[in-house]
């Protein structure tokens, strides 16, 4: 069974909200979920930040258990700094190609 990490959409049409929630790999996107771990709202407020809430511990909890982000969410946890910067595969052959020249 996969598990990831991933986001359900909430809110109305043009003021999306999502949860940030653990779930098996082949369930629809808002299906049931096994656990929900945070928040994120896109819209930035009148500063200009974007919210994220997370729940740290259960987190890092999932991570060492083998659940797997995605890429939406792993660019949030990146942010938060509970995972560190993976380079892409296209870098990965840019550098090859680099080192060849």
């Amino acid at each position: 069974m996969v598990v990831r990490i991933r986001l359900a959409r909430h809110g109305r049409r043009n003021l999306p909200f999502y949860h940030i929630v653990v779930a098996n790999a082949r369930t629809g996107r808002n299906s049931k979920p096994i656990e929900k771990i945070g928040t994120y709202n896109p819209l930035p407020d009148d500063a200009g930040n974007k919210m994220i809430n997370l729940n740290f511990e259960r987190v890092k909890y999932w991570l060492t258990v083998g659940a797997q982000p995605s890429e939406t969410v792993e660019k949030l946890l990146v942010k938060a700094d509970l995972m560190p910067q993976a380079p892409k595969p296209w870098m990965i052959e840019a550098a090859k190609k680099f080192k060849e020249l």
